[in-house]
């Protein structure tokens, strides 16, 4: 449950390094899949049951909320697993089950596991949010609205005194950052027609991202396009209209990026923290605003635009196939040992060269992502400005690294 006039921050977990990374730079809660029942059981490795009991354990420990999705089209062999899984779910004391499905909705009410209607549902009137009343607390709406929508129908929840099977009032969420395709709310069969593969099993092959030409069938002239990628909308971003956001009473943003790296999830986490923090201080302004769209754009994006919420047309696409973001992440090494009592963390050099001035980056599973400037550092127990492949080095930090964990260099494009 949301705390009285704040705004719930939710963050993309598509593996530990990442759910790390949210929980340390401030998400409010946490949303993530397990093998292929998800949206995203392609473009993230995922969890296991298995892995349920610790992603449980260490939100906990941060006070952060779990969401299990389960947001995918059911087929009938899928009903035993779905009942497996939120048991499962149910065992590990998760929050809530994201779903669309009713036999997902249905079986997490008879096990009374609290239920959040998934975008998938496009969700855009006060009347459908009456009808999912009866099963679940959380709803997300269509991505389709206007922030005028929005408000209009959080006041009637509000007026209506409109609630949940927990006795509370229906709470509203709305995706915030992160990736946008053409379908409407998420449903697409593109894929499906093209590769067999169907973006509503969670196996886009993202045939909307794809550079293509339009042929004139009977003269074969081609047409010349000024943007080639015509099917590719920019990345949602509301960083900048985050306090008219705030302002329409939704209780819940949600980041898009179980598929993305666990890099982009603590700095787009942490950019989003500072600013809804800000609002709730009355200090979010033009100059704060315009440092964190600079942060956002370090990490990966096809650039940014409002949606739907400031009532645009739709016609932002990107210009590119790929990221536009300002820097990217070299591979370095990989983690060989760390020293407590002096915290140092020992690395083997396997790429590229690193030197002091350097700003690296440490992920892993445990760790999550560190991010800092190199300041000091042994090469092959030598006190030099420069490791190179095949040194070992050794870095003071402030934060015990682990075997698993890998070492980078932030470089700017």
């Amino acid at each position: 449950m949301t705390p009285t006039g704040t705004m719930e921050l939710m963050a993309p977990a598509g593996n530990f390094e990442s759910l790390q990374a949210a929980i340390d730079n401030g998400a409010d809660s946490v949303y993530f899949g397990v093998d292929q029942l998800n949206m995203r059981a392609r473009a993230s490795i995922n969890f296991t049951i298995a892995d349920l009991p610790e992603i449980a354990r260490r939100c906990t420990e941060k006070n952060a909320r779990t969401y299990l999705t389960l947001n995918t089209i059911i087929y009938d062999h899928d009903l035993s697993i779905i009942k497996t899984l939120l048991d499962a779910a149910k065992s590990a004391n998760l929050t809530a089950v994201i779903a669309m499905d009713q036999a997902v909705i249905a079986y997490a009410r008879q096990i009374d596991m609290e239920v959040h209607i998934s975008t998938q549902i496009n969700i855009t009137n006060i009347e459908t949010v009456k009808f999912y009343s009866l099963f679940a607390d959380t709803m997300v709406m269509s991505r389709e609205l206007s922030l005028r929508q929005v408000k209009k129908i959080c006041d009637q929840i509000e007026k209506e005194q409109i609630k949940g099977p927990s006795g509370r009032l229906v709470e509203v969420e709305i995706f915030g950052h992160g990736a946008l395709c053409m379908a409407v709310s998420g449903k697409c069969y593109m894929s499906l027609h093209s590769h067999n593969s169907s973006a509503n099993r969670g196996a886009c092959k993202q045939n909307c991202r794809k550079k293509y030409s339009v042929v004139d069938q009977e003269t074969g002239f081609e047409m010349e396009l000024d943007n080639e990628y015509i099917m590719s909308p920019k990345d949602l971003c509301t960083l900048d209209f985050l306090d008219q956001v705030i302002d329409t009473g939704a209780k819940v943003l949600k980041i898009e990026g179980r598929g993305r790296a666990p890099e982009y999830v603590a700095k787009v986490i942490k950019t989003y923290r500072e600013a809804i923090d800000a609002c709730a201080d009355g200090v979010f302004t033009k100059t704060k605003v315009d440092h964190w769209m600079k942060e956002l754009e370090k990490v990966y994006n096809r650039g940014f635009w409002s949606g739907y919420y400031l009532g645009q047309k739709l016609g932002e696409w990107s210009d590119v196939s790929g990221s536009k973001a300002t820097q990217k992440k070299v591979y370095i090494g990989k983690g060989v040992h760390f020293f407590p009592k002096p915290s140092i963390a020992e690395f083997k050099i396997e790429a590229y060269d690193i030197k002091l001035g350097d700003t690296i980056l440490i992920t892993g599973p445990t760790t999550g992502v560190e991010e800092f400037e190199l300041k000091e550092m042994m090469v092959n127990d030598e006190r030099l400005d420069t490791a190179q492949k095949g040194d070992s080095c050794t870095i003071p930090t402030n934060f015990r690294i682990r075997p698993s964990d890998k070492l980078y260099k932030i470089v700017q494009e």
